[in-house]
């Protein structure tokens, strides 16, 4: 496959990345998507849960299901506290040790948004004896918005309540070498990828030998992104998500990794085999790993009742759900292991 797929696929995920959407806080992910999809020729449709479904090779019998999501981690105002600053709340696995001192956007139901920094409470080195002992937690650290406010009122009267949305800046970066470095590569990196197939499939006329349809979820983090509107006659549904990378597990940033299980449990053995197949075929470079604390969109459709084979695949991505890192060559390498399981 052409370099070009690859290119076009990180160019999609540095675009994507600059668009705010924890798990709630989807609409305007969606709509980037949805436009994204369009423009490539292929029919999209919402699901009422705010998630969308692409057809890229229509059919309703022995069916494919590409699964990824477009919600990442973040935070909404939990209280505002009596000198004007925010205590939050996480959703999803957020962790409070990898958001000190970062930037964050507040949004307000009434449309305004307000910049700010995530400090731990007391954060002056040079006035707190305890600034390197006391444990980072959602209760040691806050909000400081970047506006005169010094009490709950000032807070109020710039229309921030309990309930609004906290976002963290991504950072993203992508260098000479090929690495990509961001917040939210989970899953925004792979959403990326699902395009990058997609553009490959419409350019080459290389139509699916099987229907190919695409959900792009927006609960994932949550763990019921991929519950709901599986299309009819899907017979295997195929997670693209991050590939776990630290100690004990093979892969690096520059694989794609072939996951076996995860903390729910086993994924598909024949589909797992045929995965490895795939990537043989093809050439990439691949791992197969077990994640130990971990788990996707994929199990959530299983969870939900349907009768499918299940599997998962991704670019090795380090620091998960922390400032994340890949590498051009994972991206490469699981645009292969599609192509070939596809067989495009």
């Amino acid at each position: 496959m052409d370099m070009k797929y690859t290119d076009y696929s990180v160019e999609k995920a540095v675009e994507f990345l600059g668009i705010d959407s924890p798990t709630g806080f989807t609409n305007a992910a969606i709509d980037w998507v949805e436009k994204e999809f369009e423009a490539l020729g292929y029919e999209t449709e919402r699901t009422v849960k705010g998630g969308l479904v692409v057809t890229l090779n229509g059919g309703n019998e022995n069916g494919i299901l590409l699964e990824a999501h477009a919600d990442t981690l973040g935070s909404m105002v939990a209280q505002i506290k009596p000198n004007g600053r925010l205590k939050i709340a996480p959703l999803g696995a957020l962790n409070a040790n990898n958001t000190e001192a970062e930037n964050v956007r507040i949004y307000t139901r009434n449309g305004k948004v307000y910049d700010g920094t995530m400090q731990l409470i007391n954060a002056s080195a040079h006035v707190n004896a305890n600034f390197v002992k006391t444990e980072r937690s959602f209760d040691t650290t806050e909000i400081v918005i970047d506006e005169d406010v010094k009490s709950e009122q000032d807070t109020r009267e710039l229309g921030i309540e309990v309930g609004d949305i906290v976002c963290f800046d991504p950072r993203t970066r992508v260098t000479e070498s090929g690495y990509i470095k961001s917040r939210f590569l989970d899953d925004k990196l792979l959403v990326g990828i699902l395009l990058g197939i997609a553009k490959y499939i419409k350019d080459s006329g290389k139509k699916p030998t099987r229907p190919l349809y695409a959900h792009i979820t927006v609960y994932e983090e949550v763990n019921h992104g991929g519950s709901a509107s599986v299309p009819a006659g899907i017979t295997e549904a195929l997670s693209l998500d991050m590939g776990c990378v630290g100690e004990g597990i093979t892969c690096t940033e520059k694989q794609v990794s072939i996951c076996a299980k995860d903390a729910g449990g086993p994924y598909s053995y024949d589909f797992v085999t045929k995965l490895i197949d795939a990537a043989k075929k093809e050439g990439a470079d691949y791992a197969v790993d077990i994640y130990p604390y971990y788990g996707s969109d994929v199990e959530a459709t299983l969870r939900s009742g349907a009768d499918i084979k299940h599997g998962l695949i991704g670019p090795g991505v380090y620091a998960s759900h922390g400032y994340e890192r890949s590498h051009k060559d994972g991206v490469a390498n699981t645009l292969k292991v599609l192509k070939g399981y596809l067989e495009i």
